[in-house]
């Protein structure tokens, strides 16, 4: 499989993320997601076979790290989504919070007009 298609699953691309800046268990990988094991095991085989990943053995444990190299032009897309969703969810949290804010003064306002 190739890696433009093994990237095309979205929980092979939150693996991928996981494991950008860091090397993790396959159990840690799998403690994020609420599927089995196996079938992290599986989307982990598919990056690894596509060469996206690279794996560490230390005994039974299997660590894993994504392998900047081997997704050549894709890492910096994939950073860039990665940072274009960051950007998005920091505008969503700005507007939740001057919406908050907003509300506030709207009760301030209220209870100050039933006061007098």
């Amino acid at each position: 499989m190739d890696a433009v298609r093994a990237v095309a699953e979205p929980r092979r691309r939150e693996i991928l993320r996981l494991v950008w800046d860091e090397e993790l268990s396959a159990g840690e990988i799998a403690d994020r997601f609420d599927v089995t094991f196996g079938a992290v095991s599986q989307h982990l085989k598919v990056l690894r076979d596509a060469g996206l990943v690279t794996l560490r053995r230390d005994g039974k444990r299997r660590f894993y790290r994504a392998d900047r190299e081997g997704l050549g032009p894709l890492a910096d897309y994939l950073t860039s989504m990665w940072a274009a969703r960051l950007d998005a969810l920091a505008e969503l949290a700005e507007a939740a919070e001057a919406a908050e804010a907003a509300e506030a003064a709207e009760r301030d306002e209220k209870s100050e007009g039933t006061t007098q």
